[in-house]
């Protein structure tokens, strides 16, 4: 194959990445959405709790929610109820969890 037509071959391919990635993630975002649901009892339905002894989630990291949710199920992080809610998570549910809450756009206002 003639170089050039390689480059465009490649850079073709290159641009559907970040579409397969999007849907996966957009895949994967409606899929925690669900599973969320259970969660919004504590966490709230945007993921801003209205219990104060549940932290917000929204806009969390997902590798940070991830790792507690892990921390949770390994029991090396306890709490009454999220020790026994994470315990009925897959990896699957963790990560779609994790892609919900992380999906969540958060705004702040700095105070005058």
């Amino acid at each position: 194959m003639h170089p050039v037509a390689f480059l465009t071959c490649l850079m073709a391919g290159a641009a559907f990445v970040p579409t397969i990635a999007s849907a996966a993630d957009a895949a994967a975002v409606a899929a925690g959405k669900k599973k969320a649901a259970a969660c919004a009892v504590c966490h709230g339905l945007d993921g801003l709790s209205k219990n104060p002894d549940a932290p917000n989630l929204a806009g969390d990291n997902a590798d940070y929610i991830i790792k507690q949710l892990k921390a949770f199920q390994a029991g090396t992080r306890q709490d009454e109820r999220m020790s026994i809610m994470a315990q009925g998570l897959s990896e699957e549910d963790v990560k779609q969890v994790a892609a919900w809450y992380s999906s969540i756009k958060v705004t702040a206002e700095m105070p005058q």
